[in-house]
């Protein structure tokens, strides 16, 4: 008996024993199981690159639903990878390779050529880009008659496309150019989808640049309103209103206007008071910015006038030449940098280009001055003390000139584009950026009448073009060549015209009508700020320039430049000879 009963003791024990090794192994096995995996492999058991592989390969199915799920599934991954094969997808690149040994692939389709009278395209793999070669090493052409496209419905682009359009924000996230990176951070915080604070903490944590880790920031706050959590997205309220942050007005705005009591998600008071503190701050500062920005065009606009009216000073104010083809002069010059911008692209390496602006601005000054000597010698210098005829025969060669371009180049417009050094602009404050076109041509007005101002009151040239303008017949009695005075004074008014066009070529269209947009304007501030006085051009540029952008907000381009013509009438009424009275020739006739 005492043998059974030990026995018996013997096998609970083992039993017990037994049944705790069973529950062990069934607790642990998993979490094993779960760690012996590869990092990255999905919960599915399968590597992220095989699921997108499969994924790639669901896209060339006949069923519909099957391709619609794959691009869904596509677009979960996040994978930066998918978006080459969903443009490639929606661009009609995408296909199914039929292998020599029977298998099937699906590739995107690159450089396409023709060899041994085929047409014939090189690929590659779509799940990874990976250029399909042959044993040698060299890129296989395959026929496009082995090829089956893969071509997407209309409600397959639709489902395609914001997803393409998120993936394309998360790649320029990363990219080189500043003004890429910061609208992908705009464009990924306007989604709503607090997933995405992650990859936006990442790109904030290796962006250099101020003004765009300040736009990442908004986008994180931005997100950060969604969460569930009301002390969240009352802290990120705060924080948008401390950013200035203008994109998240109209989010802020739904959040006040939220009913009491509804949806947590937004009713909550705090978070109220909160976004209606955030929308005051970004209010006052949009306030501030709008005058800043206003004053910017202002000074843009009136350096415009200003190199406009050098040349038209010089010429008028000097010499009493009422140059009606002016306009067209500056059309030359514009015209000129397009001549230069295509002779560097067919010429010289792409590499290049960007310097071609540098030689298209003493291009368009030779240009012009070259057809302002030449009229001058033709026609102006037997007008001279005639400003009526000069004025209907300055008219007459402004027709030919745009008719002669009309010929040359065609009716149309022409594409001039600017250098990459003057593209984008600089962020001087939290909504206000600075175009580099504008400021460019601020420092090269500026520099023109520096240069002009020293040319004409510090240097031999410019002694004798005031001598000739003062009284003619004594310094031609004291040997001064007044013709040649006469025509290269001319040439310099047209020259530096050439130059403006050339300037205005980078921020508006390029065509026979150019001049005809400005003429007015030019005559504007020559006449009201004195003739022949470079401090009363100035002074009027300005004046007409700022007064221009000050009224257009409130009554619009076309009532603005009327109420400006007015005012400039009334100004003359007031003080006939301008700001500056005139001197010279002029003041004789």
């Amino acid at each position: 008996m005492l043998a059974k009963a030990r026995l018996s003791t013997h096998t609970i024990l083992l039993s017990g024993a037994f049944v705790l090794l069973v529950v062990s192994i069934g607790i642990l096995w998993p979490v094993a199981a779960k760690a012996s995996q590869p990092p990255g492999a999905s919960s599915h058991g399968r590597s992220p690159a095989t699921e997108l592989a499969r994924l790639v390969a669901d896209l060339s199915s006949p069923d519909k639903a099957v391709q619609r799920a794959a691009v869904i599934a596509l677009g979960k991954l996040g994978d930066p990878r998918v978006l080459s094969v969903l443009e490639a997808l929606r661009g009609g690149s995408l296909y199914v390779w039929r292998q020599p040994s029977g298998g099937r692939e699906t590739v995107i389709a690159r450089e396409h050529a023709t060899r041994d009278e085929k047409e014939v395209v090189s690929i590659v793999r779509a799940d990874n880009g990976e250029i399909i070669q042959s044993d040698d090493g060299q890129a296989i052409y395959v026929e496009t008659s082995a090829l089956e496209a893969i071509w997407p419905d209309r409600r397959l682009r639709r489902i395609m496309k914001p997803i393409i359009d998120e993936l394309r924000s998360r790649v320029n996230l990363f990219d080189l150019d500043p003004n890429t990176r910061r609208s992908a951070a705009t464009r990924l915080g306007s989604l709503g989808r607090p997933e995405l604070i992650p990859l936006l903490e990442e790109a904030l944590s290796k962006e250099p640049t101020w003004w765009i880790r300040n736009a990442i920031h908004e986008a994180i706050n931005l997100l950060k309103l969604s969460d569930d959590n009301p002390e969240v997205r009352r802290e990120a309220a705060v924080r948008l209103g401390e950013l200035r942050a203008e994109t998240a007005l109209s989010t802020l705005q739904r959040l006040v206007e939220a009913p009491a009591g509804g949806d947590s998600a937004t009713s909550d008071g705090s978070v109220q008071r909160a976004a209606e503190v955030a929308i005051e701050q970004i209010e006052r500062w949009e306030g501030i910015t709008s005058v800043v920005g206003t004053l910017f065009r202002g000074l843009s606009l009136s350096s415009i006038l200003l190199l406009m009216a050098l040349g038209l000073a010089v010429t008028f104010g000097l010499m009493g030449v009422i140059n009606m083809a002016h306009g067209e002069l500056m059309m030359l010059g514009a015209y000129s940098a397009f001549v230069m911008q295509g002779w560097f692209q067919t010429y010289l390496p792409a590499n290049l280009f960007d310097y071609y602006f540098l030689l298209a601005i003493p291009f368009s000054f030779v240009v012009a001055g070259a057809m302002g000597f030449v009229m001058e010698r033709s026609v102006i210098r037997f007008l001279y003390g005639r400003p009526l005829d000069t004025l209907l025969v300055t008219w007459g060669v402004s027709l030919i000139l745009q008719q002669a371009i009309r010929l040359i180049f065609g009716a149309a417009n022409v594409d001039v584009t600017a250098p990459s050094w003057l593209r984008g602009g600089f962020q001087a404050m939290v909504g206000v950026q600075l175009p580099y076109n504008r400021l460019f041509i601020i420092v090269l007005a500026v520099a023109s009448l520096v240069g002009t101002y020293l040319l004409l009151f510090h240097s031999k040239p410019g002694l004798r073009v005031r001598a000739v303008t003062q009284n003619r017949e004594m310094s031609a009695c004291l040997g001064i060549p007044a013709r040649k005075v006469d025509t290269y004074t001319f040439a310099l008014g047209s020259g530096l015209a050439g130059m403006a066009g050339c300037a205005l070529s980078t921020v508006g269209n390029v065509g026979p009508d150019l001049g005809q947009n400005y003429i007015v304007d030019s005559f504007m501030v020559v006449v009201a700020g004195g003739v022949g006085k470079l401090a009363g051009t100035l002074a009027a540029a300005f004046g007409i320039g700022g007064l221009n952008k000050l009224l257009e907000p409130s009554f619009g381009a076309v009532f603005g430049k009327v109420l400006i013509v007015v005012l400039v009438i009334l100004f003359l009424q007031w003080k006939p000879s301008g700001l500056f009275p005139a001197k010279g020739r002029l003041a004789e006739y």
